[in-house]
């Protein structure tokens, strides 16, 4: 062959490629064009080659891509307007990314991570601070999705669905509601909405009241978070989200349903997106009897979020939660068997503003406003109980015999209502907590492997109490500021490392430091066993005391009582403090039969210190001996007016140890189940009851058995924190029909009646009962089921509680009997949210 010949054909080849990538250059210049692309990858980082990448608008397919050996994909489109990806691959769950807005000359990052088709693996944002595969993160991380909250009007019942929880609610549908974590107090927890907290001053919060109208998800971080959300994250972090619109004209949706105890539900939505701009809106309201006198409930919310997006890097969005509910206190039934004429009454709005920039490639920017608004006021209507008073004008309940799990049993009159808790003149007891707070986040990929977050957050906080003038109204002024990385080392040994400095007005300065491992012993892949992963977490938080707490402070009170200063010294009673914990977590994820089956098991151990307990105010004669039993008496009303029934004091001290387990799968693409059950061994480590005999006297006794009035004594278990937890979920879903049973199940779990001092009769000192298993075990059962009868209607229905369990909630308060709830929902247009 002649060498000229020869050199132009390898010319030829040679010049091919850049020809083609010259002419396609100067194609995508004349023609202007957005460019999608990104990284197909599965959970555990490894990149999925040939997976099928389709660009949708409108509900047409716009483009589409098919990903190369390293993952990547680019699609190219003349068109603007909001698109979504939908992404599929062999032996992966198809994915539909969330909307976007992309112009013509924008060039869009968007990286896909798939799911194992048999199991479900989300993407989480709160371990990281970043959103991150739930197999890259070392971190306790559960998520609800829109199918566990589908049927579900309230969260109480869907969060005991995970391992480490514990939820209980003292009486009926609308009650308070209170979320213990591994072992922590119910206040320990942070919880977000949008971004931004939605708790009281000091972390406190009631789920009861809490609708799931506009919620999409809640995900549920288990472990110490405040190096990322700072004080109130001490045992977790609940974080809930609202849907999107995304539809390209106006999505309808109306539903409504009825069951027993006059229950009724209606709930409005309406969803869309146009070019730029998508919203959402939506209303709900319930209203029940329940199953006991004066126990009526009803609750409205509103809910919106509205996006704007002028460019495709560029995202400014608002949202709204706004709740009003009234439900009765008849307070606990089976200790008085008389109901309280009272009511609580809650509104609460929380809203944010934040403005999302994809700056660079690498470096993405978010800027959160936050504003939270929430009133909660009781009021006793008129003094109830038995017609039986003692010499202070104080009602009793009729006669009772009360029995505890434990086989103890009491009887008597039980204390009902303290003379001149009823003010028929005054609005009654309100509290009142106010916050607005700015946030920073910045996150910059530094290598493909290696992510870094900075962060600053600021909160000013104002909380009071009217009409009291007992206490004055408080202003905190709080900030923190954190750093952390996160990244991986050959897409097998995953690492997080970080912390924050915080300083908040009320306890001062503190640091949060927090590390997570986790290495991938055996890689994903086909066979029996498909993945073998390792965990590790330590972690450090504190908690900001409540707006009660630190009225109420059993330091504050000495320090302006007659002889107060004398105990104080004597005790070595300090100003309030924020508590304190410390976690040390490790554990386990193997996965069987090519990723069809997850087993994972962790063991944690966290130190709770210098937590806050509470002094009955029956030990005032104790506190402050030089007083007169008239001075004691009248002192001990005038806190009793002002809503004080008891002194905190961080005194108490404990430890909570366990083990988590969880197991998930599916039979075919049609049925997934998941269950888990947690063993917790909490033990009170340091007590004020005990440590101060000599001053406060001896110890209330059943026959000889110390009894913890008003806190666990040491040695016990810390009150309402079953040792044993479990639950099993059942989800089908095929041809328009979707079935969810779902069921939780607690051990007994050590508590106090609250009752000592407090009765009337032949033993007037106590109705108390030792504390050792007085709550009840219980089971919860629930069945759900929904039937697309057309494409534009549908009928649903919800079973819960089917054993009509009585003691699902805390001994004396009854649970709610089986409900039944059956409902219609029309729809016009897909969908409303992603």
């Amino acid at each position: 062959m002649p060498i000229s010949v020869y050199l132009r054909g390898r010319l030829s080849r040679a010049f091919l490629p850049v020809f083609a990538a010259t002419l396609f250059t100067a194609f995508a210049t004349l023609c202007p064009a957005a460019s999608i692309h990104g990284v197909v990858t599965d959970a555990s980082g490894a990149k999925v080659s040939g997976a099928n990448v389709v660009l949708v608008s409108n509900g047409k397919v716009a483009s589409s891509a098919i990903s190369g050996a390293d993952g990547s994909f680019q699609i190219l489109t003349g068109a603007t307007g909001r698109f979504f990806l939908v992404v599929s691959a062999k032996s992966f769950r198809q994915i539909e990314t969330p909307g976007f807005y992309a112009g013509r000359l924008d060039n869009i990052e968007r990286n896909v991570v798939m799911e194992p088709e048999w199991v479900r693996e989300s993407i989480v944002v709160t371990a990281t601070g970043t959103p991150t595969p739930q197999p890259q993160t070392s971190e306790a991380t559960s998520v609800l999705g829109p199918q566990d909250l589908a049927l579900r009007d309230n969260l109480v019942s869907a969060l005991r669905l995970m391992p480490g929880t514990f939820v209980v609610q003292a009486g009926q549908l609308g009650a308070q509601s209170s979320l213990f974590i591994r072992g922590g107090d119910s206040d320990a927890n942070k919880i977000l909405l949008d971004g931004v907290s939605a708790g009281d001053l000091g972390g406190r919060f009631d789920f009861g009241p809490l609708s799931t109208t506009a919620v999409q998800s809640a995900e549920v971080y288990r472990g110490p978070g405040s190096s990322l959300y700072g004080a109130d994250a001490e045992s977790g972090v609940v974080s809930l989200t609202t849907p999107h619109g995304t539809t390209s004209f106006p999505s309808l949706m109306l539903q409504g349903d009825a069951g027993n105890f006059n229950t009724s539900r209606e709930e409005f939505e309406v969803a869309g997106a146009h070019n730029k701009f998508d919203y959402l809106g939506a209303f709900s309201w319930l209203q029940t009897g329940n199953a006991l006198p004066n126990d009526e409930y009803h609750v409205a919310t509103t809910a919106a979020n509205v996006g704007w997006q002028p460019n495709g890097s560029t995202q400014i969005r608002a949202t709204l939660h706004y709740g009003v509910d009234a439900t009765g206190v008849p307070n606990a039934w089976d200790f008085y068997h008389v109901t309280d004429v009272a009511t609580e009454k809650d509104q609460d709005i929380y809203m944010s503003a934040s403005l999302d920039n994809q700056t660079t490639t690498d470096f993405h920017n978010s800027f959160r406003y936050g504003l939270t608004r929430k009133r909660e006021q009781y009021h006793l209507w008129e003094q109830s109980g038995s017609g039986t008073f003692d010499g202070y004008g104080d009602s009793f309940g009729y006669p009772v015999t009360i029995t505890g799990a434990n086989g103890y049993s009491v009887s008597g009159q039980a204390l009902l209502d303290y003379f001149g808790t009823y003010e028929p003149y005054s609005p009654g007891y309100q509290l009142v907590s106010n916050r607005d707070e700015f946030a920073y986040q910045g996150d910059y990929r530094v290598t493909p492997h290696l992510a870094a977050l900075i962060g600053f957050h600021y909160e000013d906080e104002r909380g009071a109490e009217p009409p009291s003038t007992y206490y004055p109204p408080v202003e905190r002024n709080n900030e923190y500021y954190l750093a952390s990385v996160h990244g991986d080392f050959k897409d097998r040994f995953f690492y997080t490392l970080g912390g924050s400095l915080e300083h908040y007005s009320l306890f001062g300065t503190q640091t949060s430091p927090r590390a997570g491992l986790s290495y991938y012993a055996l890689r994903p892949r086909q066979g029996i066993f498909s993945g073998t992963r390792i965990l590790f977490n330590f972690g450090d938080a504190v908690r900001e005391p409540g707006l009660t707490d630190q009225f109420y402070s059993l330091y504050n009170f000495l320090l302006t009582a007659s002889g107060g200063p004398s105990t104080i010294q004597e005790l070595h009673i300090t100003p309030i403090a924020a508590p304190e914990a410390r976690t040390y977590e490790g554990g386990v994820e193997q996965a069987f039969f090519s990723q069809r089956l997850i087993f994972r098991s962790s063991f944690f151990h966290n130190e709770f210190g210098r937590q806050i307990e509470y002094v009955g105010l029956d030990l005032i004669p104790e506190l402050l001996p030089n007083l007169t039993p008239t001075q004691q008496n009248n002192l001990e009303s005038t806190l009793r007016i002002n809503g004080a029934y008891e002194l905190t004091i961080n005194s108490e001290a404990f430890r909570a140890m366990g083990v988590e387990t969880t197991v998930e799968g599916g039979i075919g693409r049609n049925i997934f189940m998941r269950g888990g059950y947690t063993y917790l061994d909490a033990v009170v480590q340091r007590s004020f009851t005990n440590e101060d005999l000599k001053l406060l006297g001896p110890i209330p006794t059943y026959n000889g058995i110390p009894v913890g009035a008003i806190s666990p004594l040491e040695g016990a278990r810390p009150f309402r924190r079953a040792p044993h937890t479990g639950f099993f979920t059942a989800t089908y879903s095929a041809k328009g029909l979707t079935g969810i049973f779902t069921s939780a199940f607690a051990s007994r779990s050590d508590d106090s009646d609250f009752l000592g001092g407090y009765a009337y009769g032949a033993n007037p000192n106590s109705m108390l009962l030792p504390n050792r298993n007085l709550d009840h075990g219980s089971a919860k059962l629930d069945l759900g089921a929904s039937y697309s009868l057309l494409s534009w209607l549908g009928i649903y229905g919800q079973g819960e509680n089917l054993l009509s369990e009585q003691h699902i909630a805390p001994i004396g308060y009854p649970s709610l009997p089986m409900t039944v709830r059956l409902g219609l929902k029309v729809q016009w247009g897909p969908g409303s949210g992603h």
